[in-house]
């Protein structure tokens, strides 16, 4: 992986991956409410499980109990932020949070998620498109200002191995357990263009 703009994701230390060489991503603006993910997972992966496709590429809960793709999305200066999860298998969830881990509920979107898998030997790629606007994350202001559109983000991935164990990966990693709802793990900031 030569290209710049990724990311490299680091294990929890209290779960460390051992069939894992590499996990990285990026996010980047696609429009005016359009966020694309890109995730690559570097490994031999006969020794991860890695999600069959889905007849149904639909909505789907508990997608992080598997290899998972994930990001949380919030805005910058708000309590308010969503989880999204991306399955290999095509699936996907979205949830909206209030504040950490609490108020939690289906984010519904206007559009499902685009997403697309690309699967050889050694690598795993998955990337995202997400339409914001329908989240919610926009709208609730009290104030007639035009929101604020940077976004503060944290990339994730969770990894399981052919045994059953799970690894955490992250940009970074508060202390004590793995958290991904941690606000201090919502490290990179984004800005959101008014328009194209």
């Amino acid at each position: 992986m030569t290209d710049s703009s990724f990311l490299s994701l680091v294990p929890h230390p209290n779960a460390p991956s051992g069939v894992v060489r590499r996990v990285a991503a990026r996010a980047e603006p696609a429009g005016p409410d359009l966020l694309r993910i890109h995730y690559v997972l570097e490994a031999d992966l006969r020794d991860v499980r890695v999600p069959s496709p889905a007849a149904v590429a639909a909505r789907a809960d508990n997608l992080w109990t598997h290899t998972c793709f994930e990001a949380f999305v919030g805005l910058a200066g708000s309590p308010r932020y969503l989880e999204l999860n991306f399955s290999p298998s095509g699936q996907w969830a979205a949830y909206r949070f209030e504040s950490y881990r609490q108020g939690m509920a289906p984010a519904e979107l206007d559009a499902v998620p685009r997403l697309t898998v690309h699967r050889g030997t050694e690598r795993l790629e998955l990337q995202a498109e997400v339409r914001l606007s329908a989240m919610a994350l926009f709208r609730g202001t009290v104030s007639d200002a035009p929101p604020d559109r940077r976004l503060r983000i944290a990339l994730r991935t969770v990894v399981e191995d052919r045994e059953g164990r799970l690894s955490y990966w992250a940009l970074g990693h508060p202390p004590g357990q793995p958290d991904f709802h941690h606000t201090d793990s919502f490290s990179l900031t984004l800005e959101l263009p008014a328009t194209l």
